[in-house]
C-alpha cells in the first residue's frame, strides 16, 4: 500500500532536483509524496507531477544582493543561517506541521530546521538526508570549510586536529541556532543537539545521496564510513534530475543552437557557475572568455539570467553563450568542464566522465573541490585567484596531461554503474513499510 511521504528542502534549484527525482521514482512506486518547499518552486515541481506544499521563507530570484552576500566564503553561513533561515523558523514549522499532518514519512534537508523540530513533535516517521560529505562534519574525514580552506593541510594529524576544529566551529556557531532552541522550548521539547550539527539527522536513517566516489574510503558499504558518522547512515550515490527549470519555448531552442554548436566542431570546454554561484559571478565569465581566447579553443559559457554575465558582441565562431542548457545534454560533449564545486553539477560533470576545472565559491563548494582533486579527475582554482592567465594555465595542464581525462572517464564508468535513485528509494521502503 503507498505511503504518503512529505520530501522537504530548501535552497537553489540544485537543491531542489534531487528530491524532484526521488518524489518521481517514489510515484511510481505507488506512494504520495509531496515536495514542501518555498514557493518559489511551485511551478517546476508541479509541472514534475509532483505535489507542492508552499513552506516559508520565500525566496526572491532576483534578489542577487542577498545572492552575492551569502555567497561569501567567509560570512555566507551565517548570513543565510540567522538572516535568511531562523528569523522565520515558527512560520517554516506551521507550514511543515500542517502539510505533514496525517503523512507516514517525513524526508528533510540539511537546513530545513524545522523538519526535526516537526518529527519529534509528531513522531512522524522520519529520514535525513546529505547532499554532499561535508554535511557529515566528520574529524576522520576532515572536510575543507570555506572561510578556512588552510586547515586542510592539517589533515595528516586527525581526527584530533579535526575533533578540535570542529569542536570551535561548535563554539562559534552555538548562537547562530539559538531560535531553534527557543522554538522546542515553546512547543514543549527538551532542548536537544546542535540543529546544524548532529540534530540535523534522524535516528532512523540518514541517506547520503552522493557517491561513495566522494567520501575518503570510496565505498558504499557501512563498515567503510567513518565512525564519526550519523548511525543507520546508507550513501546510495548520486540522484539525478536534469530537465529546464521552465521548460519553454525559449529553453527548447537554446538546447537546439547548442546541439548546432557541438556539431559544428571539436568539444569545447564549458564554462558554468549552477544556479546560485552564477547570480554572484563577478568578473568570472569575463576572465573565462579571455582564457578561452588565449587558447583558441572552442568554448561555451553558460552564464544564467544576468546579462552582465554575458561577453560583449558579436562573439567569435568558436565561442557560444547561452543561458542554461541542461548538463546531461552538454557535458558529455565537452573537452572538459569549469564549474564552481556545486554537488549538483559535480555529480554531472562526474557521471560524464570529463576532467575539470573547479572554481569554489562558499559552502560544500571547496571541500568538493578537494574530493574531486583527490579523485584525479581534475584541478582547484580558488575563486580569489580566478583571472584569465591563470584559467589559461590551469586548463593547458588539464586538457594536456592524460591522466586527468583517464580518471575522469574511469570515474564516469564507476558513477554510472551506480543506482542511486533505486537505492535511495529502497531504503525509504525499509522504513516507511
Amino acid at each position: 500500500m503507498g505511503k504518503k511521504i512529505v520530501i522537504t528542502t530548501f535552497g537553489s534549484i540544485g537543491d531542489l532536483n534531487p528530491y524532484i527525482a526521488l518524489a518521481r521514482a517514489l510515484k511510481v512506486r505507488a506512494h504520495s509524496p509531496t515536495i514542501a518547499t518555498s514557493e518559489l518552486y511551485r511551478e517546476t515541481v508541479e509541472k514534475a507531477g509532483i505535489g507542492f506544499y508552499p513552506v516559508r521563507p520565500d525566496i526572491d530570484p532576483d534578489d542577487y544582493e542577498l545572492v552575492r552576500r551569502i555567497m561569501d566564503p567567509k560570512t555566507g553561513p551565517e548570513i543565510l543561517i540567522k538572516q535568511v533561515l531562523l528569523p522565520r523558523l515558527s512560520e517554516s514549522y506551521r507550514d511543515l506541521l500542517e502539510v505533514s499532518a496525517g503523512s507516514d514519512l517525513l524526508i528533510t534537508h540539511p537546513i530545513t530546521f524545522a523538519g526535526p523540530l516537526v518529527a519529534e513533535k509528531t513522531g512522524i516517521r522520519w529520514i535525513s538526508t546529505v547532499l554532499a560529505p561535508l554535511s557529515f562534519f566528520s574529524a576522520y574525514d576532515l572536510p575543507v570549510f570555506a572561510p578556512y580552506p588552510y586547515l586542510k593541510k592539517l589533515d595528516f594529524l586527525r581526527p584530533w586536529t579535526g575533533k578540535l576544529f570542529l569542536k570551535f566551529g561548535r563554539f562559534v556557531t552555538w548562537d547562530w541556532s539559538a531560535p531553534v532552541r527557543q522554538i522546542r522550548s515553546e512547543i514543549g521539547l527538551p532542548p536537544g543537539k546542535d540543529p546544524i550539527y548532529e540534530g540535523q539527522f534522524s535516528p532512523e536513517m540518514t541517506l547520503g545521496l552522493f557517491s561513495p566516489l566522494l567520501a575518503k574510503h570510496g565505498s558504499a558499504a557501512p563498515a567503510a564510513s567513518p565512525p564519526d558518522w550519523p548511525q543507520n547512515t546508507r550513501v546510495t550515490g548520486f540522484v539525478f534530475h536534469d530537465e529546464p527549470v521552465k521548460r519553454g519555448a525559449e529553453d527548447t531552442e537554446s538546447t537546439r543552437r547548442c546541439e548546432e554548436f557541438l556539431d559544428a566542431g571539436p568539444p569545447p570546454v564549458v564554462f558554468t557557475l549552477g544556479s546560485s554561484a552564477v547570480m554572484a559571478a563577478e568578473e568570472f565569465y569575463r576572465h573565462s572568455f579571455e582564457a578561452a581566447r588565449t587558447l583558441g579553443i572552442r568554448a561555451i559559457l553558460l552564464t544564467g539570467r544576468d546579462t552582465d554575465n554575458r561577453p560583449a558582441e558579436p562573439l567569435p565562431d568558436e565561442i557560444a553563450v547561452f543561458d542554461y542548457v541542461p548538463y546531461s545534454k552538454i557535458f558529455p560533449r565537452s573537452a572538459a568542464i569549469v564549474h564552481h564545486g556545486g554537488v549538483g553539477t559535480s555529480a554531472q560533470a562526474l557521471k560524464a566522465g570529463k576532467p575539470m576545472l573547479v572554481v569554489p565559491f562558499a559552502f560544500d563548494q571547496p571541500d568538493n573541490a578537494f574530493r574531486l582533486t583527490r579523485l584525479g579527475v581534475g584541478r582547484t582554482l580558488y575563486r580569489n585567484r580566478y583571472c584569465a592567465h591563470r584559467a589559461a594555465r590551469e586548463l593547458k595542464i588539464l586538457l594536456e596531461h592524460p591522466a586527468y581525462a583517464k580518471k575522469a572517464q574511469r570515474a564516469g564508468i564507476a558513477l554510472r554503474s551506480e543506482r542511486g535513485l533505486e537505492a535511495a528509494c529502497d531504503a525509504i521502503e525499509e522504513v516507511v513499510g
